[in-house]
């Protein structure tokens, strides 16, 4: 990212990147009972949590993105947003 750019989630990066990290931890929480050989379903249990926490983080972005990106963008350059937000948001819906 340039000095220049701005980003939809620019003004929540921080919280984002917390959120990011706080799922980093559990991954490897998970990657610890894997090595502990813990009971099956408690580590899906978690897996599910760590897919539901990723899930909340790309539907800010993609409301970051919307606001920002799609509504800021002028005439051709909407559309072509507005493309790449369903695109993003069908792959999201496809997931799993």
């Amino acid at each position: 990212m340039t000095a220049a750019t701005i980003h939809g989630y620019t003004e929540d990066r921080d919280a984002v990147l917390k959120r990011l990290r706080r799922i980093e931890g559990q991954v490897r929480g998970v990657e610890r009972m894997v090595e502990e050989n813990r009971y099956c379903i408690d580590v899906v249990t978690q897996v599910t949590a760590i897919q539901a926490a990723l899930d909340k983080v790309a539907l800010e972005l993609l409301s970051d993105h919307a606001a920002h990106c799609v509504a800021g963008a002028e005439g051709d350059r909407q559309e072509q947003r507005t493309e790449e937000l369903m695109a993003a948001v069908k792959r999201l819906l496809r997931r799993g």
